[in-house]
């Protein structure tokens, strides 16, 4: 399990002016919110929170939140972001109480893809789902669920329901009840190649070919 602290300062200037002037020095505007105590709004070092965002595992992994001398755990919400850059421009963070679920998205990882039966028979993998959101208590926060495809073959779906869960944690699409199959949407599946893929795949190895061929009747003639 990897371990994340965020250092941050407490603010009370919340005008856009002095927000402006805090990206300037290379600050991040923040807040903490939840667990039934007031929001508070922070500060956080620009590099220091651009390195945490690099890592997968951060926007899905119990966190400790440092101000001053004081610590608590907290998990990452959202992250705004400047449309051109791409750099983060304000965080929310949410307090996370022992005893309180969470709802969090977290990233599915998929193993054995080039092993699996219908990729080997030439199939084409689609995901179609890349992450899903969860209910769970904090201690049973996954940093990402693992799906293994090792055993599907061509024309094979894997849904929603077909992924084994960890121990503490629920689907949030499938915890409101209704039709099950309304909700159980797919999350993978190993296609036939269209025939243009494989039309395109030919002509491509044909025009090697002619390629090889004029090489050869050219180096005859020197």
């Amino acid at each position: 399990m990897n371990e994340f602290e965020i250092n941050a300062e407490a603010r009370t200037d919340t005008g856009k002016a002095d927000i402006r002037r805090l990206r300037r020095t290379g600050k991040c505007p923040a807040v903490v919110y939840g667990a039934g105590k007031e929001p508070q709004t922070l500060t956080i070092d620009q590099n220091e929170l651009n390195k945490h965002l690099q890592n997968e595992a951060f926007h899905s992994h119990l966190l400790t939140l440092k101000i001053g001398a004081k610590k608590q755990q907290v998990v990452l919400k959202a992250v705004q972001r400047h449309p051109v850059t791409s750099q983060a421009t304000h965080l929310d963070l949410l307090r996370a109480s022992a005893k309180q679920k969470l709802h969090m998205s977290v990233p599915l990882h998929f193993i054995n893809e080039e092993d699996c039966p219908g990729r080997k028979a030439g199939g084409v993998i689609n995901h179609l789902i890349v992450d899903v959101e969860i209910i769970c208590l904090p201690k049973d926060l996954p940093e990402f669920i693992e799906i293994d495809m090792a055993a599907m073959e061509m024309n094979d779906t894997l849904h929603l329901t077909d992924i084994p869960l960890p121990k503490g944690i629920e689907l949030t699409v499938l915890s409101h009840g209704g039709d099950i199959h309304d909700q159980d949407q797919p999350v993978v599946n190993i296609a036939e190649p269209r025939v243009e893929e494989i039309i395109e795949d030919e002509e491509a190895e044909a025009g090697e070919g002619e390629e090889g061929e004029a090489g050869e009747e050219a180096a005859d003639e020197e």
